[in-house]
């Protein structure tokens, strides 16, 4: 499981556990499964998607995904729930 915080400057949004996390990244969508190498990246425009089955939705406007050791924590200029 990947233990996942999605943070904006007004709130913590989403602290928990997930089987997958999808970005839209500055330069296209990523995708994180449990296990994924050490990633850096800068966030665009776009729908992030928490878990396959019943995904939580956030609309996000920039920020950075940062992966390590199964830990994933998005910070975001500004998300709304999708």
């Amino acid at each position: 499981m990947l233990k996942v915080s999605v943070i904006s400057p007004e709130a913590v949004l989403f602290e928990g556990e997930t089987d997958s996390v999808v970005a839209p990244a500055y330069d296209g969508e990523v995708g994180i499964l449990t296990g994924h190498a050490p990633l850096m990246a800068l966030l665009g425009d776009g729908v992030l998607r928490l878990g396959s089955a019943s995904a939580r939705k956030f609309n996000v406007n920039g920020g950075f995904i940062q992966v390590i050791d199964n830990q994933v924590r998005v910070v975001t200029e500004k998300a709304t729930p999708a």
